[in-house]
């Protein structure tokens, strides 16, 4: 089996990569980022918006994760018409390209998010709940795209899955992301802030767990569902500062105004995952901060070396 990963120099997708290198799948990345994490695997450079390009790129592969996207919620709200043409359009470029190959059947299988639940009235949501008009944009290009996914497997026959991501954490992750900014924070004995009470809580889930479920999804069960991959542990933003704090130092929690369109949270469930695809999470999240602590330190101590190494060369050659 080939496999095509849009983003798969980014976070989530190259945990993808490793997971599926891992299981003797021939992986090939399409990014306009060189991947760093490794150089076993074929790169496309590229942008979604090139519907040539994607077509290049998907050559004989059998199944593209699409996980290619503006993926911080800060980000979209900064440059939402940006945001609109990578995560909207994109996608259609994507689809496209697998119709336009009508001499190879392709599955797509689409990086969504359990954002899309957070204009739901109920607290407790499945991949049956209804999803109420969005109030993000972030949230509304991932239920556009979602929805494209699923008329196009209906008038096209394209072979789809959808996976809606909880909030995934550990290494490699984005320095945006709350973990690391805190963890940063917490290193520098700086003071923790959190937007609003920090009650807004999230089933944060590790990232190998997460990338383990994305490989579980090429099942054959899968195809043309959607699944919810999310952790089990309700996690609070609070919590997730006070986990740093016994982690990293304890450090002062502050406490600022809410941000525009903030997900407060809904205890999401993944039963469907489980009984269907047998994925369940595995990892608790103070163990994965632990990980994700123990991996920010080594690339420190790495980028350390690495300086003085270049230091004492352009200490050398000017004394020559």
């Amino acid at each position: 089996m080939r496999a095509l990963i849009t983003g798969g120099s980014g976070f989530i997708g190259s945990h993808v990569v490793d997971t599926l290198v891992e299981r003797g799948v021939r992986v090939r990345i399409f990014d306009m980022v060189l991947p760093t994490f490794r150089s076993d695997v074929e790169f496309y450079q590229g942008s979604l918006l090139d519907l040539e390009a994607l077509q290049m790129a998907i050559g004989d592969v059998d199944v593209i994760y699409h996980l290619a996207a503006v993926a911080d919620v800060k980000d979209v709200y900064e440059q939402p018409h940006y945001s609109e043409s990578i995560n909207v359009r994109g996608t259609i470029n994507v689809l496209e390209a697998v119709r336009q190959r009508r001499s190879r059947r392709v599955r797509v299988v689409y990086g969504s998010t359990t954002w899309v639940y957070g204009d739901t009235p109920a607290d407790v949501v499945d991949e049956d709940s209804a999803l109420g008009a969005p109030s993000h944009l972030y949230t509304a290009t991932k239920i556009a795209s979602e929805y494209y996914c699923q008329a196009y497997s209906k008038l096209y026959e394209v072979p789809v899955t959808i996976l809606r991501y909880g909030i995934p954490y550990g290494p490699r992750s984005r320095d945006g992301g709350v973990v690391p900014i805190f963890v940063r924070r917490a290193l520098n004995g700086e003071p923790l802030t959190l937007a609003g009470d920090g009650s807004q809580f999230r089933q944060f889930v590790y990232v190998e767990d997460l990338a383990e479920g994305n490989v579980m999804a090429l099942q054959p069960v899968a195809e043309n569902k959607v699944y919810n991959l999310d952790g089990r542990e309700c996690i609070t933003i609070k919590q997730i500062a006070e986990t740093v704090g016994k982690l990293v130092a304890d450090v002062k929690i502050e406490y600022t105004a809410a941000r525009p369109g903030d997900f407060s949270g809904k205890r999401v469930s993944s039963a469907l995952a489980e009984r269907e695809l047998g994925w369940r999470p595995k990892v608790p999240f103070e163990e994965g901060v632990g990980r994700y602590l123990d991996w920010f330190r080594a690339r420190a101590a790495r980028n350390e070396t690495e300086w003085a190494r270049v230091h004492d060369s352009l200490k050398s050659e000017a004394g020559s």
